[in-house]
C-alpha cells in the first residue's frame, strides 16, 4: 500500500531523534518516496548540520536515501508556537507529523508555561491553521508518550491535552483525520538514560539510578517511527496507537552496562514528576483498547467518533512497564542486539551508528 507517493509530508521538529530516523525511512523506498518532506524546526544548528550529515553521506554513496535528498527534503525555520508559521508551513501539505516538544520531565516542571506553549499550543495552532485556511491536510499524526496516560507531571499533562486536542479536531474538521502515537523511552535518543549510563561509566562512575523499583518500557527509534507509520496505514480518526513493546528496571539495564566493570551504582532518589512504572494504557481506556497485530489501538471516548470493534475482545486491564519486565540476562541481550552495550563505538544525536 502507496501511503507517501506524490505526497508534501511535514514534521514538526524534524531535527529532533525521531525526525531525523523517520526522515531517513521516508527516502528509502524508491517506490513509495514522497514528493517532498518538509523538516520544520526553531533550531537553525540542527537544521543546518543535519543537512551537512546528508550531504557528506551523499559524495560516499549511490543510495536514493542520499542521492535524492536535496531534491526532497526542506528545510524550513519557524516555531510550532507561531500561528503565522505553522499556516505558511502547512501550505500544500498532505501529512503532518506533530514531534515538536518539550519533553524532558523536571525542564517542563520548573518551567510549565513553556511546555503547555508548545505541547498545547504547538497542537492548537496546527488544527486553527488547518480549520481557518481550509488547507487540504490528509492526515495529522500527534506523537505523544507513556507520560500522557494517567499523568503526574507537567510533559504528561500537556502532552495528554494534546491527545485531546487532536482527537476532538476529527469533529470539527472531518476532512482531516487526526490520530495519535504514544510509546515510551526510545534506546539511545537525546537525553535517555542510556547515553548518560554510557558517559557515566566511560568517566569511571558513579552510575547514578532513581530508585531500585523503577521500570520503562524500551523501543528502538526504528520501532517508534514503525509505529507512526501503522497509525497512517491502519488508525481510524481519534485513534491512538500503542506499540506492545518490551519493559526493563532501569538498575537492571545499568547493570547490564556496566558488565564486570568495578563500578558503583547509587540511588538518588526520584526527581520532580517522575514515575516508578509508566504506563501506556490506563485501567480506564483499556475498556476501549484492543490488539491492532503488534499495536493497541485505543478508541476515541467521544461518541461521535466511536466505530464499533466487530469481533474483538477490548484489553480490560492496564498495561504497564511493571507487568512483564525482562530479566537482567534478556536486558543485556535487548541492549546488544541494539548494539549499545558500552563497548560499541555509538554517536548520540538522535540516532546509534556502529
Amino acid at each position: 500500500m502507496s501511503l507517501f507517493k506524490d505526497k508534501v509530508v511535514l514534521i514538526t521538529g524534524g531535527t529532533g531523534s525521531l525526525g531525523k530516523v523517520l526522515t531517513r525511512r521516508l527516502l528509502s523506498n524508491p517506490s513509495d518516496t514522497p514528493r517532498r518532506i518538509i523538516i520544520f524546526s526553531r533550531d537553525e544548528a540542527k537544521q543546518h548540520f543535519m543537512r551537512v550529515e546528508y550531504q557528506q553521506k551523499m559524495k560516499a554513496t549511490d543510495e536514493i536515501i542520499y542521492r535524492d535528498f536535496e531534491r526532497l527534503v526542506e528545510f524550513r525555520i519557524g516555531d510550532i508556537r507561531n500561528y503565522n508559521s505553522v499556516c505558511a508551513a502547512l501550505n500544500g501539505v498532505d501529512i503532518v507529523v506533530n514531534a515538536a516538544a518539550l519533553k524532558q520531565v523536571p525542564s517542563c516542571e520548573y518551567f510549565p508555561s513553556e511546555a503547555v506553549q508548545t505541547n498545547i499550543g504547538g497542537a492548537e495552532n496546527i488544527v486553527r491553521a488547518i480549520s481557518q485556511n481550509h488547507l487540504r491536510v490528509e492526515t495529522v499524526v500527534g506523537v505523544s508518550t507513556d507520560k500522557a496516560c494517567k499523568p503526574v507531571n507537567v510533559m504528561g499533562m500537556t502532552k495528554a491535552l494534546q491527545e485531546r486536542v487532536f482527537i476532538n479536531a476529527n469533529i470539527e474538521i472531518p476532512s482531516t483525520r487526526f490520530v495519535c502515537v504514544r510509546y515510551g523511552n526510545v534506546l539511545a535518543s537525546r537525553g535517555s538514560v542510556i547515553p548518560l549510563f554510557h558517559e557515566q561509566i566511560k568517566s569511571g562512575g558513579p552510575v547514578t539510578i532513581t530508585t531500585n523499583d523503577m521500570t520503562r518500557f524500551l523501543l528502538s527509534l526504528d520501532r517508534a517511527v514503525d509505529t507512526i507509520l501503522a497509525a497512517l496505514a491502519n488508525a481510524q480518526p481519534g485513534e491512538i496507537y500503542v506499540p506492545r513493546v518490551p519493559s526493563s528496571r532501569i538498575v537492571d539495564v545499568a547493570m547490564a552496562l556496566i558488565g564486570d566493570r568495578a563500578i558503583k551504582i547509587i540511588v538518588t532518589g526520584i526527581r520532580p514528576g517522575e514515575k516508578v512504572h509508566e504506563i501506556l494504557v490506563s485501567h480506564e481506556e483499556a475498556w476501549h483498547t484492543y490488539e491492532r497485530g503488534e499495536y493497541y489501538a485505543i478508541k476515541p471516548m467521544l461518541p461521535e467518533l466511536w466505530q464499533e470493534e466487530s469481533g474483538m475482545e477490548a484489553l480490560q486491564k492496564e498495561y504497564s512497564s511493571g507487568d512483564s519486565v525482562l530479566s537482567l540476562m534478556e536486558t543485556k541481550e535487548l541492549l546488544y542486539n541494539h548494539h549499545l552495550n558500552i563497548d560499541a563505538e555509538l554517536k548520540y544525536d538522535g540516532e546509534f551508528l556502529r
